[in-house]
Order: C-alpha cells, then sequence, then structure tokens
C-alpha cells in the first residue's frame, strides 16, 4: 500500500520504521527545523532523522493546511495517510485526500484522554492502564471511529518518558496491524464510548507545581507523570527546587506538616504530605546539578519545608 507519513515527535519514530518494512511510504511530512537550547541551534525533528535514515522523501510544510502543502500530498497519490504525534490540527482537505482516510495512531484508550498529552495525564491522574488507539481522524479533537485498540500495564514507579517509549513500540505493532485489517476487509471502523471521555491538554511548567497537602500518591503520580517534562517544581523558601525523582513510604506524616523536612537523622530526604512521608531521590536546586536526597541533605542548615 502506498502510504504518506505525518509525525515529528520520537514517539513515531517505531511506527514509521514498522511501515516502511511492509508498505511504500512515499513522503514523511514533519515540522520544520526549530532552535533548541541557549544558543538557539537549528534542530530537525526526529522522524525527520529517521527518515533519513531509512532514505525517505521528507517534507516540511510551516503548516499542512495550505493549498501548497495538500497539492505536494495529493502528487503522492497515497492510498491511506498515516499520522502520529504530528502537532498539527488536520482540516477535511487533508484527512480526506487518500482514498482510505487518515489513521492516526494515539496514547492512550480513546475516548480517555483525547488531547496533546495522553501519556502525562494518563500517569498523573493515577491511571494503572493505558494503550493504543488506532482511528480515523475526524474534524474533531481525537473525536475520530475507532479501529483497532491495544492495552498494557502502567508500572507503579514508571515516569512519561518510560511509558512513552514502550507505547511508541507498541502503536508501531498496532498500525501494522491496523493497515493489513483496513487492507483485507477484516477490520471496519466503529463510534467512540459515548462515556468515558476526558482530555489531555499540553502541559505548562505551572502544572508541574508540587501541592504539598495531597495525598503522597498523587504527588508521586505527578513527579512521574511531568517527567522529563516539564518536571515538577517547589519553592525553598524564595528559590525554585526541581523534584526529578520520588518514591512512596508507609510512614504517615504525623507531626510532620505538608513541605516540610523530618526525620533528617535518616539520611533520607523525607518530607510530610497530606498523608505520609514521600522521598525525594533526585533533587535539583537552581543553576546547580541534580543531586541525591543525601546530598541535598547535607547541604542544608537547619530546618526546612517546601513551598
Amino acid at each position: 500500500m502506498k502510504l504518506a507519513f505525518l509525525g515529528t515527535s520520537t514517539f513515531a519514530c517505531s511506527a514509521l520504521v514498522a511501515l516502511a518494512e511492509a508498505h511504500e511510504i512515499r513522503l514523511v511530512v514533519t515540522q520544520p527545523d526549530r532552535p533548541v537550547g541557549r544558543h538557539a541551534e537549528l534542530r530537525p525533528p526526529p522522524i525527520k532523522e529517521e527518515a533519513a535514515r531509512l532514505g525517505l522523501a521528507v517534507y516540511q510544510p510551516e503548516r499542512i493546511n495550505t493549498e501548497a502543502a495538500i497539492d505536494r500530498l495529493r502528487t503522492v497519490e497515497p492510498d491511506v495517510i498515516v499520522a502520529a504525534a504530528y502537532g498539527q490540527l488536520l482540516k477535511p482537505s487533508v484527512f480526506t485526500l487518500a482514498p482510505n482516510g487518515t489513521i492516526n495512531i494515539h496514547a492512550s484508550l480513546l475516548p480517555a484522554y483525547r488531547g496533546a498529552a495522553p501519556v502525562n495525564w494518563a500517569i498523573i491522574q493515577g491511571e494503572t492502564t493505558t494503550g493504543i488507539t488506532t482511528f480515523l481522524i475526524d474534524a474533531g479533537m481525537d473525536t475520530g471511529e475507532m479501529l483497532l485498540t491495544r492495552t498494557l500495564e502502567i508500572g507503579p514507579d514508571e515516569t512519561a518518558g518510560q511509558l512513552e517509549e514502550r507505547l511508541a513500540r507498541l502503536g508501531a505493532e498496532a498500525i501494522v496491524d491496523t493497515i493489513a485489517g483496513v487492507t483485507n476487509g477484516t477490520l471496519t471502523s466503529h463510534p467512540q464510548p459515548e462515556e468515558g471521555v476526558s482530555l489531555a491538554p499540553r502541559l505548562s511548567r505551572e502544572d508541574g507545581r508540587i501541592d504539598w497537602s495531597s495525598p503522597a500518591q498523587r504527588i508521586h503520580d505527578l513527579v512521574r507523570g511531568t517527567s522529563p517534562w516539564p518536571g515538577t517544581w517547589t519553592l525553598l523558601e524564595d528559590e525554585r527546587v526541581k523534584i526529578h525523582r520520588t518514591s512512596l513510604t508507609d510512614v504517615a506524616s504525623g507531626r510532620i506538616p505538608p513541605g516540610q523536612i523530618g526525620l533528617r537523622e535518616t539520611d533520607r530526604l523525607l518530607v510530610g504530605t497530606g498523608d505520609r512521608l514521600i522521598e525525594v531521590h533526585e533533587i535539583q536546586r537552581e543553576g546547580r546539578p541534580r543531586v541525591s536526597g543525601a546530598d541535598f541533605l547535607h547541604g542544608l542548615h537547619g530546618s526546612a519545608r517546601f513551598t
């Protein structure tokens, strides 16, 4: 089958590789190179680098819904368009271009977690199961008819970055099976359930601020769900401090108020929450490298409290 592939992030790379082994990918469409880092050096999207390794043609329009971009897609005459973490909403003139439609690989079990950050929000909300859904793109936000789902369990300490890697591999398997099912007529689309709809909007840095009065489990899930980006943070007096890794304990906070560092004699960075102590394993002060909780404690003088 002749394909056009729309993708940008690392999440899309596994699917591109898998599809290239079984189909003719006539064009890979991705975002333009963007400035990154302190020196604003232009860096290509991960999918562009993967496409180059595979020897595939790449097209990088600033906007996919323009006449020029649509004409470029039309010239390759795709039987189906596959999208995965592309980063732009598609208008009907794009998603109806191919005879078999445009199939999206979404990293949640729809209709849960529609939006830009489904992996993050599934962890932040304490889910223990997630998965991949392939569906036909329509005019809504991840509302199109579903084709296939695959599920997996979320580890209790798994971060969003780790989970996304596993979902990317699962997504690659799912899209290959989806294309095969569409081709041989064994797979047909069906509407998404009306119940269970939730949203997963793009995260900002402010979403990562820790509320120490929350239960320890919720704080731990926030740390995991925002790793590696945007990360969690708190204040130590007026200094912003990043919290990179935590674990749960079975010790009730007791007289240690939320945010207070306690039981320093254990040489562990234990912090009070709304119910029990949480241990901070990796922490980073402004302008400094990340350190272990024990090393952070050794640099503190007197009592300290995060807010």
